[in-house]
């Protein structure tokens, strides 16, 4: 079965305000989607109700992840299935370095131990292939770090926890040209047919440097219109007015 992640009819209330108003989505393994929509339309909202973010409430819908239904599992449940968040503002996690980090996550996904040498190893590949310090690895989990190289460190989780859905909220946020590059890089090292990549944005620059399977335009909680790539073009160009 080539489904991996299904929404249907999501209504999603938080602070007591409506945010989702009724959202379909479907993802195949393979597939790259990318959300995008003006400031304030759910996009964060979308993300944050597939890992049941209890801040955000769901009044009606469902979502399935590989036929099964995850909708009111706990966050870290549905984070061990197999999907992967990134956040727009990633924690500073002060007296935790890099490598402990990531080695304490693999082992809560996976459920494994983690082999010591062939880890370091995995991450010292892919540090080098994202241009990171190989220092950066002792240092404390984004303390210090500029938004380029905590947006790149959240691209290295992703590739060494290796999820089934990768969700990316805001990751091209404040990105110059260079970053923006790595970080496409990374989702491209990331992207296999047996996985998926759900890029949410409001604007286009991380589509220059990336190929993307279909674009959905999110305005006042709804999904408005679904395209090709064209279509992010056409959004660049024309921006969002006409869908409000």
């Amino acid at each position: 079965m080539n489904k991996l992640l299904e929404i249907k009819d999501l209504y999603v209330n938080a602070e007591d305000k409506e945010i989702l108003k009724g959202i379909n989505l479907e993802v195949n393994k393979g597939e790259i989607h990318v959300i995008m929509g003006p400031n304030g339309s759910g996009k964060t909202t979308t993300a944050n109700a597939i890992l049941n973010n209890p801040s955000y409430i769901k009044e009606k819908g469902s979502i399935t992840f590989e036929e099964e239904d995850i909708t009111k599992l706990n966050t870290d449940e549905i984070a061990r299935k197999g999907i992967f968040m990134s956040f727009q503002l990633p924690e500073e996690i002060p007296g935790v370095s890099v490598a402990n980090f990531l080695k304490y996550a693999k082992n809560k996904t996976t459920n494994k131990p983690v082999k010591v040498f062939e880890f370091k190893k995995e991450l010292e590949k892919y540090m080098k292939e994202l241009n990171i310090d190989p220092s950066y690895m002792e240092r404390s989990l984004n303390v210090g770090f500029s938004g380029g190289e905590k947006k790149k460190n959240e691209i290295l989780q992703m590739l060494v926890l290796n999820p089934k859905l990768a969700i990316l909220d805001e990751t091209d946020s404040g990105l110059d040209v260079d970053a923006i590059k790595t970080v496409s890089k990374g989702i491209e090292m990331f992207k296999n047919k047996q996985n998926a990549v759900l890029i949410i944005t409001h604007n286009t620059k991380i589509l220059h440097s990336l190929k993307v399977d279909y674009v959905h335009i999110l305005v006042n909680g709804k999904i408005v219109k679904t395209g090709k790539e064209d279509l992010a073009t056409y959004i660049e160009q024309n921006g969002y007015e006409e869908y409000k």
